[in-house]
């Protein structure tokens, strides 16, 4: 199981340099009712997701410093931060390689801004969902697999056969082998 994985009541962090779109970015997702969080450079982006509790992040791609796409690079390269979705947002209209970039990085979608609220609430819905079903499914399995070991472990369990084994044939309560013939041989 990956290490990010998320509590339920994880963050969805918005990364931009600018307060005014950080201000607007939060006011179009307040409705969903998810617990928002903010940064205003690469830099304070990865240290917050580091530190866990991260369900999505919302980044600016050109920021002074680390820009998003250098985010994006190093938190593919860390177990912990691997499998967080991304979407990425830019001001700078559509460009082919930053999309190319970007989508090879394992980013979830690119979004131009100015982002339409409606479109942007229903993105971060599906994308925040599905991965907190994903972070819960697979603490289930490991949870699983830790009690089949635990079970599998314990030497004072008997062995149970497996499910597709015959079941040996049904004898006489009683009867030792052979026995069963002889008496039904004596009652005829």
């Amino acid at each position: 199981m990956p290490s990010d994985a998320a509590p339920p009541d994880a963050a969805i962090l918005i990364v931009d340099d600018h307060e005014d779109t950080l201000y607007a970015l939060e006011s179009a997702l307040a409705p969903l009712g998810y617990r928002l969080a903010r940064a205003t450079s690469g830099d304070q982006a990865l240290k917050q997701v580091l530190r866990g509790g991260i369900g999505l992040l919302l980044l600016d791609v050109r920021m002074p410093g680390v820009d998003g796409l250098d985010v994006v690079r190093y938190m593919r390269r860390v177990e912990q931060t691997q499998h967080i979705p991304v979407v990425l947002l830019t001001g700078f209209g559509s460009d082919p390689d930053l999309s190319a970039t970007a989508f090879r990085l394992g980013v979830a979608d690119l979004v131009l801004k100015p982002v339409d609220p409606w479109t942007l609430r229903t993105k971060v819905r599906h994308l925040y969902d599905s991965h907190r079903r994903q972070v819960a499914l697979q603490r289930e399995v490991a949870d699983l697999r830790a009690r089949v070991r635990e079970h599998s472990e314990d030497p004072a369990r008997p062995a149970r056969p497996h499910p597709d084994t015959p079941a040996p044939p049904a004898r006489h309560r009683g009867a030792r082998t052979g026995e069963c013939d002889s008496l039904q041989r004596d009652r005829t």
